[in-house]
């Protein structure tokens, strides 16, 4: 973890249009394919379903965020939404904002690997063999696109294709676990401390609606006002309009919700 911050700082030194251009791309890819449609709309609370290989390759981008793989993932994730801001929260800002920002990560229980261990949260993942290979090995992935991005661009390309993107995209979504549970408006009074945040949903491509996101878990839409940008939901959007994504659930702001927004 400290390589990696020391490789993003290093980077600025040593900026190019071309590996700014490659890292944002590659950022997009992770986070919004990886991250938000794969690990956790799709893998984690199965708000829409796609080709097994789609699947597949928004699980290979998730793998690329340096997130673990997606058993560790998923898992972490719905035993967050079942202790919600509660004992047995893996990273609840009750511990603390550092915690649920990267502590639980650097000081907590290593779970990355225990795929046996974590499987007890994800059976349904665990019943794959590619999702048991993939959490077992998934920082391969990452490797092999770093030895690709050194060939293509050597160092300069590998600080930002690799450390700042991984870096950024990181404390991104670290901030859906400190930020989102500290700070922000409340449409939904959830039985949790979750919250809507604007800029962290514009670094997060709409994981930052995350009080809409804990009243409604299974909507692949997070941002339920016309107002609330959610780029990966406009993502699974275009896949339903070309008949690739199928059973999407979608959440709605009800009546008189609606009409106390538009007031």
């Amino acid at each position: 973890m400290l390589l990696l911050h020391v490789g993003a700082i290093a980077a600025l030194f040593c900026f190019s249009w071309r590996s700014l251009i490659i890292a944002a791309v590659l950022y997009w890819m992770t986070i919004g394919f990886g991250i938000g449609m794969g690990y956790h709309r799709l893998l984690t609370h199965r708000s829409y379903k796609v080709p097994r290989l789609v699947e597949y390759f928004f699980a290979v981008c998730g793998t690329l965020t340096l997130e673990g793989g997606p058993i560790f993932w998923v898992a972490t994730h719905r035993v967050h939404h079942q202790h919600s801001d509660k004992d047995g929260d893996p990273h609840t800002p009750k511990h603390g904002g550092f915690w649920a920002h990267m502590g639980w990560i650097i000081f907590g229980e290593p779970k990355h690997n225990d795929t046996k261990k974590m499987a007890k949260y994800a059976p349904d993942l665990a019943k794959d063999a590619f999702y048991v290979w993939l959490n077992n090995w998934h920082v391969v992935p990452l490797v092999v696109l770093s030895f690709i991005l050194f060939f293509v661009g050597g160092w300069p390309l590998v600080l930002w294709g690799t450390c700042l993107r991984v870096v950024l995209g990181l404390h991104a979504t670290w901030l859906v676990n400190s930020a989102t549970h500290m700070w922000g408006s409340r449409r939904f009074a959830t039985k949790d401390d979750s919250r809507n945040s604007f800029w962290v949903a514009m670094l997060t491509f709409g994981e930052g609606w995350h009080n809409n996101h804990h009243a409604h878990p299974t909507s692949a839409r997070h941002g339920l006002a016309w107002y609330e940008v959610d780029i990966t939901w406009m993502h699974i959007w275009a896949l339903k309009k070309l008949g690739i994504a199928k059973n999407v659930k979608v959440a709605a702001l009800d009546e008189k919700l609606a009409e106390r927004e538009a007031a």
